[in-house]
């Protein structure tokens, strides 16, 4: 077996050598040259448009659940996070209620419609068309995903069979980044809580040629806050305490009138401590894409990408106070693209075609230390290899006010080269484990309808299966939230998504718009966290996570005055037998049944905005067995921005204005919680 350290070594050299190339690649291409022909042949020139974007979206894209963020929303939020921006799409959610400044970065799990249970993600997320997935946890890396750069968030809830459709088994959440248009030549923002915690990014985004290149960076570094509740703290308690950086690179240059290359690279490197003193957590990437998309009659988007990650923690005795393990080391890499054509099959149909890969390498090296003494007692190296290659075909027919989509996967999967090897303090071998490789084919589909009555009035219906493979963190790797402890399972079976939904989208006018979708999902074989023992738990496959509900959102808007609101309803219900029995009729973990939230802005004159969003969330369980809540929370935020001079912008934000007790975990009493009160104070720039 070729270890993936190895692996990621040579891989973190080679993207970091790439993404400096990139401007290079970008000052050389000749569609970016100077033109020096006279301006009769410029005229006969067929103009160039480069957007830096896929493809567009097809005639059915509002067949399913969808909701857009556009970019005004998602750099207006009190806390100036992603997750935060996100989260106006009531029923997404994190495993738990933290975001990515206090809690460990391997909870964070983005899913849609309740359909969680454990931390990994079972909603795709797409950034400049890249699933942004850790190769080895699943997790999503939102401290690298600056809303800055973002021009816009789509958000489908439901399944999904298009490409990377394996991984889109509650949703997609597809990320766009800006243009230089968008960006301006120059721009940034500094900002300081009233903890002394810092926030600053910055980008530079020139026009070159008939292209355009943008160099983007975000710091954020802090004391945080004690999530230990004051009666709780103990000389070993701290603060959460985080440093994170991010550098973005991208161009995109035109190849011809009708195709553009498009190149990203992103850095970053997240560190964190939770709770006690030494209980330190870091993350880290390296990613590089190349994508190619051609406008003509052949439309197509070719995409290719590297990511090397990797990921440490230190656990802390909560008795003691001294390290009992150390997660020292667990690299991973992602390796995939995708091709899709669209090919000319006249006005009434768009026909897309293609297949998409991914392979993700990981293993992880830890070690167990003895809390008395100090000791290594276990050195533990596990780890694995993941595929999927998926064939994809989808069509969408427009009959005049009708139109009808449907669309098929096929999927290759393995599961291969696992193994467990632990030995002794001493170094003597105390277990050697190999996994017997796994292979086989999955089908998915879906399919919808979308009826325009006029006046605004649409209705829409689809149904929907999916696919996700458990990651190697599942499969391989055992972790402990003390006094917890969750074991790995190699005998994983794919989990399985069905559903349907039907819904009704309502525009009076410019100025108003309503949506109202019922649905009803089941994901079969959900991978859980199920208790098998006192402070034991071993991630298991349950019969089913069954969740039926309604989702509804309104934006309205008044001259200067505008609302935007969304609310979700989940009766999610667990099935369980054999083992897992005990859970059956639970709600499963970390999922409330109410989510709901809405925004007020007020914008009196150009560049002026006033913003409040008031979010409610609700009641739900730490735990598969409802032994331990976490109460309701809701919270106000505020977003100011005031112009001081020209280009100069006076920012004020406000996180959880009311000082909200936000229980994020509850484990037989002991409670971590979330963001307190927070007022932010700086200055926005643009040129």
């Amino acid at each position: 077996m070729v270890h993936v350290r190895e692996v990621a070594i040579f891989t973190r050299s080679t993207l970091l050598t790439g993404c400096a190339l990139i401007g290079a690649f970008a000052a050389s291409s000749p569609a970016w040259a100077s033109e020096t022909a006279d301006d009769a042949a410029s005229a006969d020139r067929p103009e160039i448009v480069v957007t830096g974007t896929g493809l567009p979206e097809t005639p059915a894209t509002p067949a399913y659940d969808t909701q857009v963020i556009e970019r005004d929303k998602l750099v207006a939020t009190g806390s100036g996070r992603i997750e935060d921006a996100l989260a106006d799409v009531a029923g997404f959610q994190q495993f738990r209620r933290s975001d990515s400044r206090s809690s460990n970065p391997s909870a964070q799990g983005a899913t849609l419609r309740a359909l969680g249970g454990n931390a990994s993600s079972r909603a795709l997320v797409l950034l400049d068309g890249v699933p942004m997935s850790d190769p080895f946890f699943g997790f999503i890396p939102f401290s690298a995903i600056s809303p800055e750069r973002l021009a816009s968030a789509r958000v489908t809830r439901g399944g999904g069979s298009g490409p990377f459709g394996a991984g889109a088994l509650a949703g997609t959440i597809e990320l766009s980044s800006a243009d230089a248009q968008t960006l301006g030549l120059l721009g940034g923002q500094a900002l300081v809580n009233d903890r002394g915690e810092t926030e600053v990014s910055a980008s530079i985004a020139p026009q070159l040629g008939s292209g355009f290149a943008v160099v983007s960076g975000r710091w954020d570094r802090g004391e945080g806050f004690y999530t230990t509740p004051l009666d709780q703290r103990v000389p070993a308690t701290v603060r959460a305490g985080y440093d994170s950086w991010s550098v973005q690179l991208r161009g995109v240059a035109p190849l011809s009138d009708t195709v553009e290359l498009q190149a990203r690279g992103l850095v970053y490197d997240d560190s964190r401590t939770l709770r006690f003193a030494g209980a330190d957590t870091t993350s880290e990437g390296q990613d590089a894409s190349l994508r190619l998309v051609g406008r003509g009659d052949w439309q197509f988007d070719v995409l290719g990408y590297v990511q090397a990650r990797n990921f440490t923690n230190v656990v802390i005795s909560s008795t003691r106070f001294v390290p009992v393990l150390d997660q020292r080391n667990t690299p991973s890499t992602g390796l995939g693209g995708k091709l899709e054509l669209r090919p000319p099959v006249g006005d009434a149909h768009v026909l897309r075609i293609g297949a998409d890969y991914r392979r993700s390498d990981g293993e992880l090296y830890e070690n167990a230390i003895s809390a008395i003494s100090g000791a290594v007692t276990a050195r533990r190296n596990a780890g694995g290899t993941n595929t999927d290659l998926g064939l994809f075909v989808e069509d969408d027919w427009t009959f005049g006010p009708v139109t009808l989509t449907a669309g098929a996967r096929a999927d290759r999967y393995t599961i291969r080269d696992g193994f467990y090897v632990e030995r002794n303090g001493a170094n003597a071998l105390v277990s050697d484990t190999s996994y017997a490789d796994r292979a086989g084919w999955e089908s998915s589909f879906r399919g919808g309808a979308l009826v325009r009555l006029g006046q605004g009035l649409d209705l829409r219906a689809a149904a929907y299966t999916g696919l996700r493979l458990p990651t190697l963190n599942e499969l391989y790797r055992p972790f402990t939230v003390f006094p917890v402890t969750t074991l790995a399972n190699a005998a994983l079976e794919n989990e399985r998504l069905e559903g349907f939904e039907a819904g009704v989208d309502f525009r009076p006018s410019d100025n108003a718009s309503f949506s109202l979708t019922a649905f009803d999902n089941k994901v079969k074989d959900a991978i859980a966290n199920v208790t098998i023992g006192t402070n034991l738990r071993q991630r298991q496959n349950i019969d089913a996570i069954h969740a039926t509900g309604i989702e509804a959102s309104a934006s309205l808007s008044f001259g200067p005055l505008s609302f935007d609101g969304s609310l979700a309803y989940t009766d999610a219900v667990a099935r369980g037998s054999g083992a897992a029995a005990a859970l059956d009729g639970n709600r499963p973990s970390q999922t409330p049944r109410w989510v709901m939230g809405g925004t007020l802005s007020y914008r009196p004159a150009e560049n002026w905005l006033v913003s409040l969003t008031l979010r409610h969330v609700g009641a739900q369980y730490e735990d598969d067995l409802e032994t331990d809540i976490l109460p309701a929370a809701t919270t106000l935020d505020a977003f100011v921005r005031v112009p001081v001079f020209a280009n100069v912008s006076l920012v004020l934000r406000g996180e959880n204005l009311t000082d909200e007790t936000i229980y994020t975990r509850n484990q037989g009493g002991s409670i971590d919680l979330g963001t307190p009160r927070t007022v932010w104070a700086g200055v926005r720039f643009g040129l």
